[in-house]
């Protein structure tokens, strides 16, 4: 996703996911979502983060949001 004047935001889950030694698979299980979805989490491909989901993530993976999202500036 290209940076805008605002700033971008990554999304760590594919970090996390390896930390915690948790496939995509086994995530989307956990979540009730579709693979797909959890998938473009994984690649940053989000463009609206839903809140639930990220409730969710947290839960489950047992982190932060700050553990999930970084806020990267427009000036980085």
């Amino acid at each position: 996703m290209p940076d805008s004047e605002y700033g971008r935001m990554e999304i760590r889950l594919k970090e996390l996911l390896e930390q915690k030694g948790l496939s995509r698979n086994k995530l989307s299980h956990k979540m009730e979502m579709n693979w797909k979805q959890i998938d473009k989490y994984c690649k940053n491909e989000v463009t609206r983060l839903d809140v639930y989901v990220l409730c969710k993530l947290c839960t489950i993976l047992e982190c932060r949001i700050e553990d999930l999202l970084v806020f990267h500036p427009a000036d980085e």
